[in-house]
């Protein structure tokens, strides 16, 4: 019987000399007490020396999934012959069995001889100190446990932090930059900032033309397409601006060159962030896209830090003062935090973009622990995730319509227009209605309209006597009651009593002159003013007269 023993310096290969010992498991640790004892039951037969890490990397990680390297195989082809194996795992000896037709046994009493030949490991194996063994074996464990990370320097999310975080800072000083371009050359020429809306083809315009006269001689045409170039050569001719100098105009164009160099490298910095997230976290890209996913990243920390977050964190990611301002106040706590910007989001109605923003978020929350901890670096599962969001929300917008339609079941239903048809008929009952020039002439409109205006006056008198008939019964009705009350309280209240009735009888003459015609009511004032000059003093006739005098005169 041969062992293998796989130890950080390569593969060993160990003859058993007595096998009868290997049935009394209980006493086989004794055996390996001593050198000296150990070297009585196992004996080195061939050793297999790694050349470097990285091989002895690739044999670690293939024996841990249960599989024999290239070089492991053509070792125990040359040295195992017929003989059985013993092996330390049964998905090794299998795989050895189905490639290399080996028998291979993995049982207790093989276990018990494992622990001690590592226990005499180096003193069965010539020329392997312990001092060789201890950094061998450190360094291999390290790698081995990167590997078992997935740790590697493509996968780390700082750089996308730092990325994005540089990306917003130069979006501010791009914007800023070019709002003092504008603002220093609109003195110059004012006309061009309505002309020319982009910022980047503004300075552009600017480095290139200086001074607004040698406008009308230079070609835009690689800047600026045919239709502003003609504008900003018109404009040019009439400008109302202020004339500037040639240092001004220096400076000018060296903002112009800051502007144009930032935009160059924002470029750069966008092309490098969307090859680290497609590298770092293919599926979450797929998802939202790269700046999302990146702000994302960077409001968690780390793309770990992210994919401990379960689906409804990363759906308000970035509305925290919201959320917490929506508790206090018990209110409607937010939908959707830096999620919103997302493609899909934009794509759904106002109505659905709670829906959508909670689905969305949900299937990112599992794109990114796919990519955190997951094997695959391709993006197939986040492209299925969004087909599949896709198709929600037409499934949402098709529910919409078909309610809107009048049925449930995302159908509109089209009923036929039977008015004018009989049941089963095929013709209709009446004939089709043709066209009437008559109704075209103006005469018999005007009269109709006449007529209404004549009768409109006679309806409102008649209203009115109505009206004043009902208010009378009414008044009436109110005596005899007042009548009744008077004979039942006594003589006493009989004074204040009329009073009341002398105040309604005022109040109801009152309504009725407002309820007649405005001549009526005029022709009374008439009256009270004649009444109220009779009452008055002798001195006002008398002044009344003098003036009727000087009037004659």
């Amino acid at each position: 019987m041969l062992v293998l023993f796989e130890t950080p310096a390569g593969f060993a290969l160990f003859k058993v000399l007595d096998e009868g010992k290997l049935s009394k498991i209980q006493d086989l640790w004794k055996d390996f007490s001593t050198a000296e004892a150990a070297r009585q039951v196992v004996k080195l037969k061939a050793f297999s020396k790694f050349e470097n890490t990285s091989e002895a990397l690739e044999a670690a990680t293939l024996l841990i999934d249960g599989k024999a390297s290239k070089g492991l195989r053509k070792f125990l082809r040359a040295h195992c012959g017929k003989d059985t194996l013993a092996v330390a795992d049964s998905k090794l000896g299998n795989a050895i069995k189905e490639k290399l037709q080996i028998d291979c046994v993995h049982n207790n009493a093989v276990m018990e001889l494992m622990r001690g030949v590592r226990n005499q490991l180096t003193e069965l194996i010539s020329g392997l100190a312990v001092q060789d063994m201890a950094p061998m074996s450190l360094g291999l464990s390290h790698s081995l446990s990167r590997y078992k990370l997935k740790f590697s320097a493509e996968k780390v999310d700082t750089m996308i932090v730092q990325a994005i975080g540089l990306l917003d800072d130069l979006d501010k000083e791009l914007n800023t930059y070019a709002m003092r371009v504008r603002e220093w050359y609109g003195w110059h020429f004012p006309e061009l900032t309505k002309i020319i809306q982009d910022n980047i083809q503004y300075a552009r315009a600017v480095k290139l033309m200086g001074d607004r006269v040698n406008a009308a001689s230079l070609d835009f045409s690689e800047i600026l397409p045919e239709e502003v170039e003609a504008e900003l050569k018109e404009a040019s001719v009439i400008s109302m601006g202020t004339e500037i100098g040639e240092l001004d105009l220096a400076n000018i164009r060296e903002l112009c060159d800051q502007v144009l160099s930032l935009s160059e490298y924002r470029a750069q910095l966008f092309d490098y962030l969307k090859s680290r997230m497609n590298t770092i976290a293919p599926n979450l890209t797929a998802l939202v896209g790269e700046l999302v996913g990146a702000r994302l990243i960077a409001h968690g920390g780390s793309l770990l830090n992210l994919a401990k977050q379960p689906g409804s964190t990363v759906q308000i990611l970035g509305a925290e003062k919201a959320l917490f301002r929506a508790l206090k106040t018990k209110h409607a706590t937010p939908k959707y935090g830096l999620i919103y910007h997302a493609s899909l989001i934009g794509q759904a109605a106002p109505k659905f973009k709670g829906k959508i923003s909670r689905s969305l978020a949900a299937k990112s929350a599992l794109a990114i622990r796919c990519d955190a901890l997951g094997d695959g670096q391709d993006n197939t599962m986040g492209l299925e995730n969004r087909a599949k969001l896709e198709a929600r929300l037409r499934n949402l917008e098709g529910k919409e319509l078909g309610r809107f339609g009048g049925s449930a079941k995302g159908k509109p239903k089209i009923e036929a227009y039977d008015k004018d048809r009989k049941k089963g008929a095929g013709g209709l009952i009446t004939p089709a209605k043709t066209y009437n020039p008559s109704a075209d002439s103006v005469i018999g409109q005007l009269a109709s309209a006449m007529d209404e205006d004549t009768q409109q006056p006679s309806t409102d008198k008649k209203k009115e006597k109505k009206e004043k008939k009902e208010k009378k019964k009414k008044e009436k009705e109110k005596n005899e009651e007042d009548k009744e009350t008077l004979q039942a309280d006594g003589d006493a209240d009989e004074e204040p009593v009329k009073k009341e009735k002398k105040k309604k009888k005022k109040d109801s003459t009152e309504d009725a002159e407002l309820q007649n015609g405005d001549k009526d009511a005029g022709e009374k004032k008439k009256k009270r003013k004649k009444h109220e000059e009779q009452e008055e003093p002798a001195e006002m006739p008398s002044k009344k007269k003098g003036k009727k005098k000087k009037s004659e005169d």
